[in-house]
This record gives C-alpha cells, structure tokens and sequence, in this order.
C-alpha cells in the first residue's frame, strides 16, 4: 500500500472505533439512568450487571454500526474537502477510482469483522442480553399468552390451540392430530387442556380412532393422559432467533417451517439481516464519500445534514419493511434487501456526480 492509502485506512478506521467509543458509553449511561431503580429493587448482583453491559456492548454496536461506518466516513473524508486535501490527491495525478481504493479496502475489513459478530458474537451477546431482561428486570410481571398457536411435531404429529396461558400452563380449545402417512388416524380434542405433574388434563375432550371399517369414538368430561409433546411448545419467545448463531438459526426456520410457525418470517428477517447489514459497510462507505468528498460552501456541517437525513431513511426503510414483513404475508427477503439494493442504486448514481 502507498502513503495515500494508509493515511485515508488509518482516518478510517481511528475514526470508525473513536465513533464507537464515544456512543457506546454515552448508550450505556443512558440504559442505566433507565433501568437502575428495577436493578436496585431487585438486588440485581454486580457480576450479572457487568456481563449485561457486556453484552449490550456488543449487540448495540452490531445493531448500529452501519451508522457508525456511514458517520465516520462523512466526518473525516469532510475533513479532508475543507482542508482541500482531496484536490491534491487528485491534482497530483490520482484518479477518483484509486482514491475510492483505501475506502473500499476499509469497509472490507470492517464488513468481515460485522459479519463475524453477526453470525457468531451477536448471537450469543442477544441471548444474555435479554435472559438478562427477563430475569431481573421483569420478574414478577405477566406473561403476555400465546393465541392461534399451530405446531407440527413431526412428520405425524400437529397440534392446535385458540389461547395458551403460561402462568397456570392451561390452552383452549386443544386439538391433536396423529397421521399415517396422508390418513389420520386419531384425532383428540378438548375444551380446555392443563399440564400438571407431567399429566395432561382434558376436559370435554373427544377422542377419535379411524379404522378402516369404523369409527371408535370416546366422549368424558375430564381425562389424565401422557401426550407426546412438553407444553413450552406452546411458548412464544419473540427474541429466539436472535439467540442462535447462522448454522443453528438455519435448522431453527426449517423446523418452525414444518411446524407452521406464525413467526417464520420473523425468523427468517433475522437470518437474512446477518448477511445484509455487513454489505450495507460497502454501500454507505460509497454514499459517505460521494456525499462528503466535495468542499461545499457551508463546510463540514452540510455534509453532516445529508448524511444523517440519508442515514434516517436508510433506517427508516430497513425498520418500517422489517416489521411489514413480521406482521404480514410481504417476503422478508424482499424486506431486508431492498434498503441496500435501493441505496446501492443511490450510491452509484452519487459516485458519478462526485467523480465529475
């Protein structure tokens, strides 16, 4: 690498991780001036707090550091216009593609480390996170029930319930369906199902067997029997996803694919996230420098408007389509991309204005 290109890399990333290191304290603060009375009322121990903010650590600076990369490159490279630094690099006979080079080298290397916390670090940062949550922070509050629950076991075996309560383990309108192949066999359903003491109890339940000649139909109004199944089956864990690295998340969706999960394409907008948030480095670095390289009359401060209001629609997208796609039918890989395709469109558009 030449001069040139170590002292645009060093600017880079100094200024990249100085971003980091000035919000994430300043994030932190702001949590804890938040949430100190529930941890004083609950005797949350020291330890646990220290691995929490750990924890939080690194799932903000995962969660935001599209941000971080976007803002540190419109604030240094703006820098660079003011003090005419870039009319010398390019005065002396550098092309703008071979200064757009230490740039792109940057987001690589910071593209590669957001993808390996994403699949990996993230993960397991998520999953203290909110355990932490719900065990001190929340502790003692209801728990929110689980409506139009539908689960497929196994090949063989699906379950439906109307309202599942986890505070006394009990669902409505319960019915289990077993198959052999394309036939059903027996089919058991009750009024009101309850878990205690590993026994299932059905009440005004009717129980099915389909023979090939006829019917066995059996009719009560209550009845402890052993069923295939745990009752956490019924729990909806809203985070769950964000808890399992890139190799167990995909086993997860196939699972909850089977089962017919209502959640699946919450799921599926976290796996696509892992892949689509670090490509997001290269494409705000290209709007960064498109936005910034030029020496404009209100100085570094015009640079930082539009790059913050590109920033906020950027954001703005990302969230709006992200929850569409939890709350609908609309595809969550669609959800997901188009942000960056769109921007992408945007940040070539920008770069041939710049380079003119």
């Amino acid at each position: 690498m030449k001069i040139l290109d170590w002292y645009i890399l060093k600017r880079y990333l100094g200024t990249f991780f100085t971003m980091i290191l000035l919000f994430i304290p300043i994030g932190i603060i702001v949590d804890l001036s938040e949430k100190i009375d529930n941890m004083l009322e609950h005797s949350v121990p020291f330890n646990a707090i220290v691995g929490y903010y750990l924890d939080f650590t690194v799932y903000f600076a995962n969660l935001l550091f599209p941000l971080f990369v976007f803002l540190s490159v419109i604030w240094f490279t703006s820098k660079l216009a003011n003090k005419t630094e870039i009319i010398a690099f390019l005065s002396s006979g550098v092309s703008f593609w071979r200064f757009l080079r230490p740039y792109m080298i940057g987001a690589v290397l910071i593209c590669l480390g957001a993808l390996v916390m994403g699949l990996f670090l993230a993960p397991r940062a998520s999953k203290g996170f909110n355990e932490f949550k719900y065990s001190y922070l929340k502790k003692g509050r209801k728990v929110q029930d689980t409506k139009n629950i539908y689960r497929q076991l196994n090949d063989s075996v699906f379950l439906y319930a109307n309202n599942f309560k986890p505070l006394d383990k009990s669902a409505t309108n319960f019915t289990i369906e077993y198959f052999s192949g394309n036939t059903l066999t027996t089919k058991i359903s009750a009024k009101k199902i309850t878990f205690k003491d590993s026994i299932y109890e059905l009440q005004n339940y009717v129980k099915r067997r389909v023979l090939k000649d006829r019917d066995i139909i059996e009719k009560g109004k209550t009845k402890d029997t052993v069923l295939p199944f745990n009752i956490d089956e019924f729990t909806s864990v809203s985070y769950v996803a964000e808890t399992l690295n890139y190799a167990e998340l995909s086993k997860f969706i196939e699972k909850e694919s089977k089962r017919g999960s209502s959640d699946i394409n919450r799921y599926k907008v976290v796996a696509y996230k892992r892949w689509s948030l670090p490509i997001s480095a290269f494409i705000l670095t290209i709007i960064g420098v498109a936005v910034s390289s030029m020496k404009r009359r209100g100085g570094m401060g015009v640079n930082l408007a539009v790059g913050i209001s590109l920033a906020f629609v950027f954001i703005f997208f990302d969230k709006v389509l992200g929850t569409l796609a939890n709350q609908s039918d609309f595809p969550p890989i669609v959800a997901v991309w188009f942000p960056n395709i769109s921007f992408g469109i945007l940040a070539i558009y920008l770069l041939y204005n710049a380079k003119r």
